[in-house]
């Protein structure tokens, strides 16, 4: 059996379920009814407490749930200079398809990382626990979601050097967290996603972008930032097709993306979803290199709904995953976090819970260990 490192054996994307004093409160901060600099203490507690759910339910990778962020990306996207976010909170028709297409950031200066983002969350979070603090982050491209037309043509009217900006500015938050003792660290991607949805894909083609060559841009810039890894830290990247309260945007089958997301991204390892069948099957995983180096974590258990999936059928799975890349190289996790937004997906706590305990129970199953 090889070492315990991450990913682990049982994983878990990250955010979590925040509970209803910490919404409500974060409620009244979004409009303006008090600050968000006094949610600190209670994300502090509650933030203890979510140390403590991952650290009984057997997990070696400790998240602080995004307790401190009201999205997965915006918190920490509009904290760099140069970038716009703003969160549209749309209310969505209940007769109308669950389907949720996020807004887009605007690129209105110079990006740069004037200050530290995620650096007090991380130290917090490292004196919480004696386990492997993870912290999650959205992944690069995301800068990019927009396409060239949502970036100011007059702060960059060479792209190349947005690229180098936007680089060295999640360089300089690495090598922060790198410096205060992060070793784990996990980027959150839904553009590779969308590269593998068909609609999508024509959209991009009627908006006069090729999508082989945005797939090579994506790879381009994220392998940019990885090329600043500090020493000792592992970098992951999950793969979402949307998980907002629930809802999804994308679909389809890893294969239109495969051969350079798994030869070319310089991750160490691959968080994917494979809840539903709007994942596709596992022949993609062929392309993974067999050289032990990468691994994938299997997201077979749903975050999204509170139906609890059965345990022999994951150990199934993971044995037919195993069929396209060796089984030492795999793991098992949720297929995306249990909150992307602060309001969370559709189900309870102690759904989330039982949930985490079933990802750590088939682990030990499958592998012996959870770690």
């Amino acid at each position: 059996m090889s070492e315990a490192r991450a990913p682990f054996r049982a994983d878990h994307v990250g955010s979590l379920l925040r509970p209803a004093e910490l919404r409500a409160a974060r409620e009244l901060a979004i409009v303006g009814q008090r600050t968000y600099e006094s949610l600190r203490d209670l994300e502090d507690e509650n933030i203890r407490k979510a140390v403590k759910l991952q650290e009984e339910a057997g997990l070696h990778a400790i998240t602080d749930g995004e307790f401190r962020r009201t999205s997965f990306h915006f918190d920490f996207l509009g904290k760099l200079d140069g970038v716009e976010a703003k969160i549209a909170d749309r209310p969505q028709d209940p007769n109308a398809p669950k389907v949720f297409r996020p807004p887009q950031l605007a690129i209105t200066g110079k990006v740069r990382h004037a200050k530290p983002i995620e650096l007090e969350g991380f130290k917090f979070l490292k004196s919480a626990t004696k386990r492997t603090p993870k912290i999650t982050m959205p992944s690069p491209t995301m800068c990019l979601r927009g396409g060239r037309a949502a970036i100011s043509q007059e702060a960059y009217p060479d792209l190349d050097l947005y690229l180098e900006d936007v680089a060295k500015a999640y360089g300089a938050e690495l090598k922060q967290l790198a410096d205060a003792g992060c070793t784990y660290v996990q980027f959150d991607d839904t553009n590779f996603a969308y590269l593998c949805d068909e609609g999508m894909r024509a959209d991009m083609k009627a908006k006069g972008d090729e999508p082989a060559d945005v797939l090579n841009r994506y790879i381009k810039l994220f392998n940019m930032v990885l090329a600043q890894k500090p020493a000792g830290m592992t970098f992951c990247t999950h793969i979402c097709r949307g998980n907002f309260q629930s809802a999804w945007a994308a679909s389809g089958g890893y294969e239109p993306v495969a051969d350079k997301l798994f030869g070319e991204l310089n991750v160490d390892g691959y968080f994917l979803e494979y809840d539903s069948e709007r994942a596709g099957g596992f022949e993609p995983l062929r392309f993974v290199p067999k050289d032990g180096k990468k691994r994938v974590v299997l997201g077979l258990i749903s975050s999204k709904v509170a139906d609890m999936e059965a345990t022999d059928v994951i150990a199934k799975r993971i044995d037919e995953a195993a069929k396209f890349m060796p089984f030492d190289q795999l793991c098992v996790s949720p297929q995306c976090g249990f909150a992307s937004s602060f309001r969370g997906n559709a189900l309870g706590e102690d759904v989330e819970r039982r949930k985490l305990e079933q990802v750590v129970a088939v682990a030990e199953k499958a592998w012996g260990t959870a770690h």
